[in-house]
């Protein structure tokens, strides 16, 4: 593999987590080979290695899109890894006030409920 994807895998460790990037890649398939690769050099490799914004920065960046363009699977996995990046709870619920203002009130209320959600499931197991 590359430098790349060297660096790409260890920043999506680093901002995921280990237990979530093994799952991921017990998943990995010959099929989704070239698509994991893909997203491992072109993400992780060279967005989030990028150390030119925060990575708190670019987890509201990224919050703020995937709700933004309705893409609500990958909310839940980010609001977690944004409490890595030093994102805190407030910072999220604003790039979601810049989403129902830019994009709408129906993709940042969905996507306000994915984040109450995931906060409160984790003061659930954290007690």
């Amino acid at each position: 593999m590359s430098d790349r994807y060297d660096t790409g895998m260890r920043v999506r460790r680093e901002v995921l987590g280990n237990a979530h990037v093994n799952r991921a890649e017990g998943a990995k398939t010959a099929e989704d080979l070239p698509f994991q690769t893909l997203i491992t050099e072109g993400a992780w490799g060279t967005v989030w290695a990028s150390d030119a914004i925060s990575r708190r920065e670019r987890s509201m960046l990224t919050l703020a899109l995937l709700a933004a363009t309705g893409n609500f699977e990958e909310i839940e996995m980010h609001v977690r890894a944004a409490q890595g990046t030093g994102a805190s709870k407030t910072d999220i619920m604003e790039a979601f006030q810049h989403v129902a203002i830019y994009a709408g009130v129906p993709k940042a209320n969905h996507a306000i409920k994915i984040a109450k959600r995931v906060w409160e499931t984790q003061e659930t197991t954290d007690r």
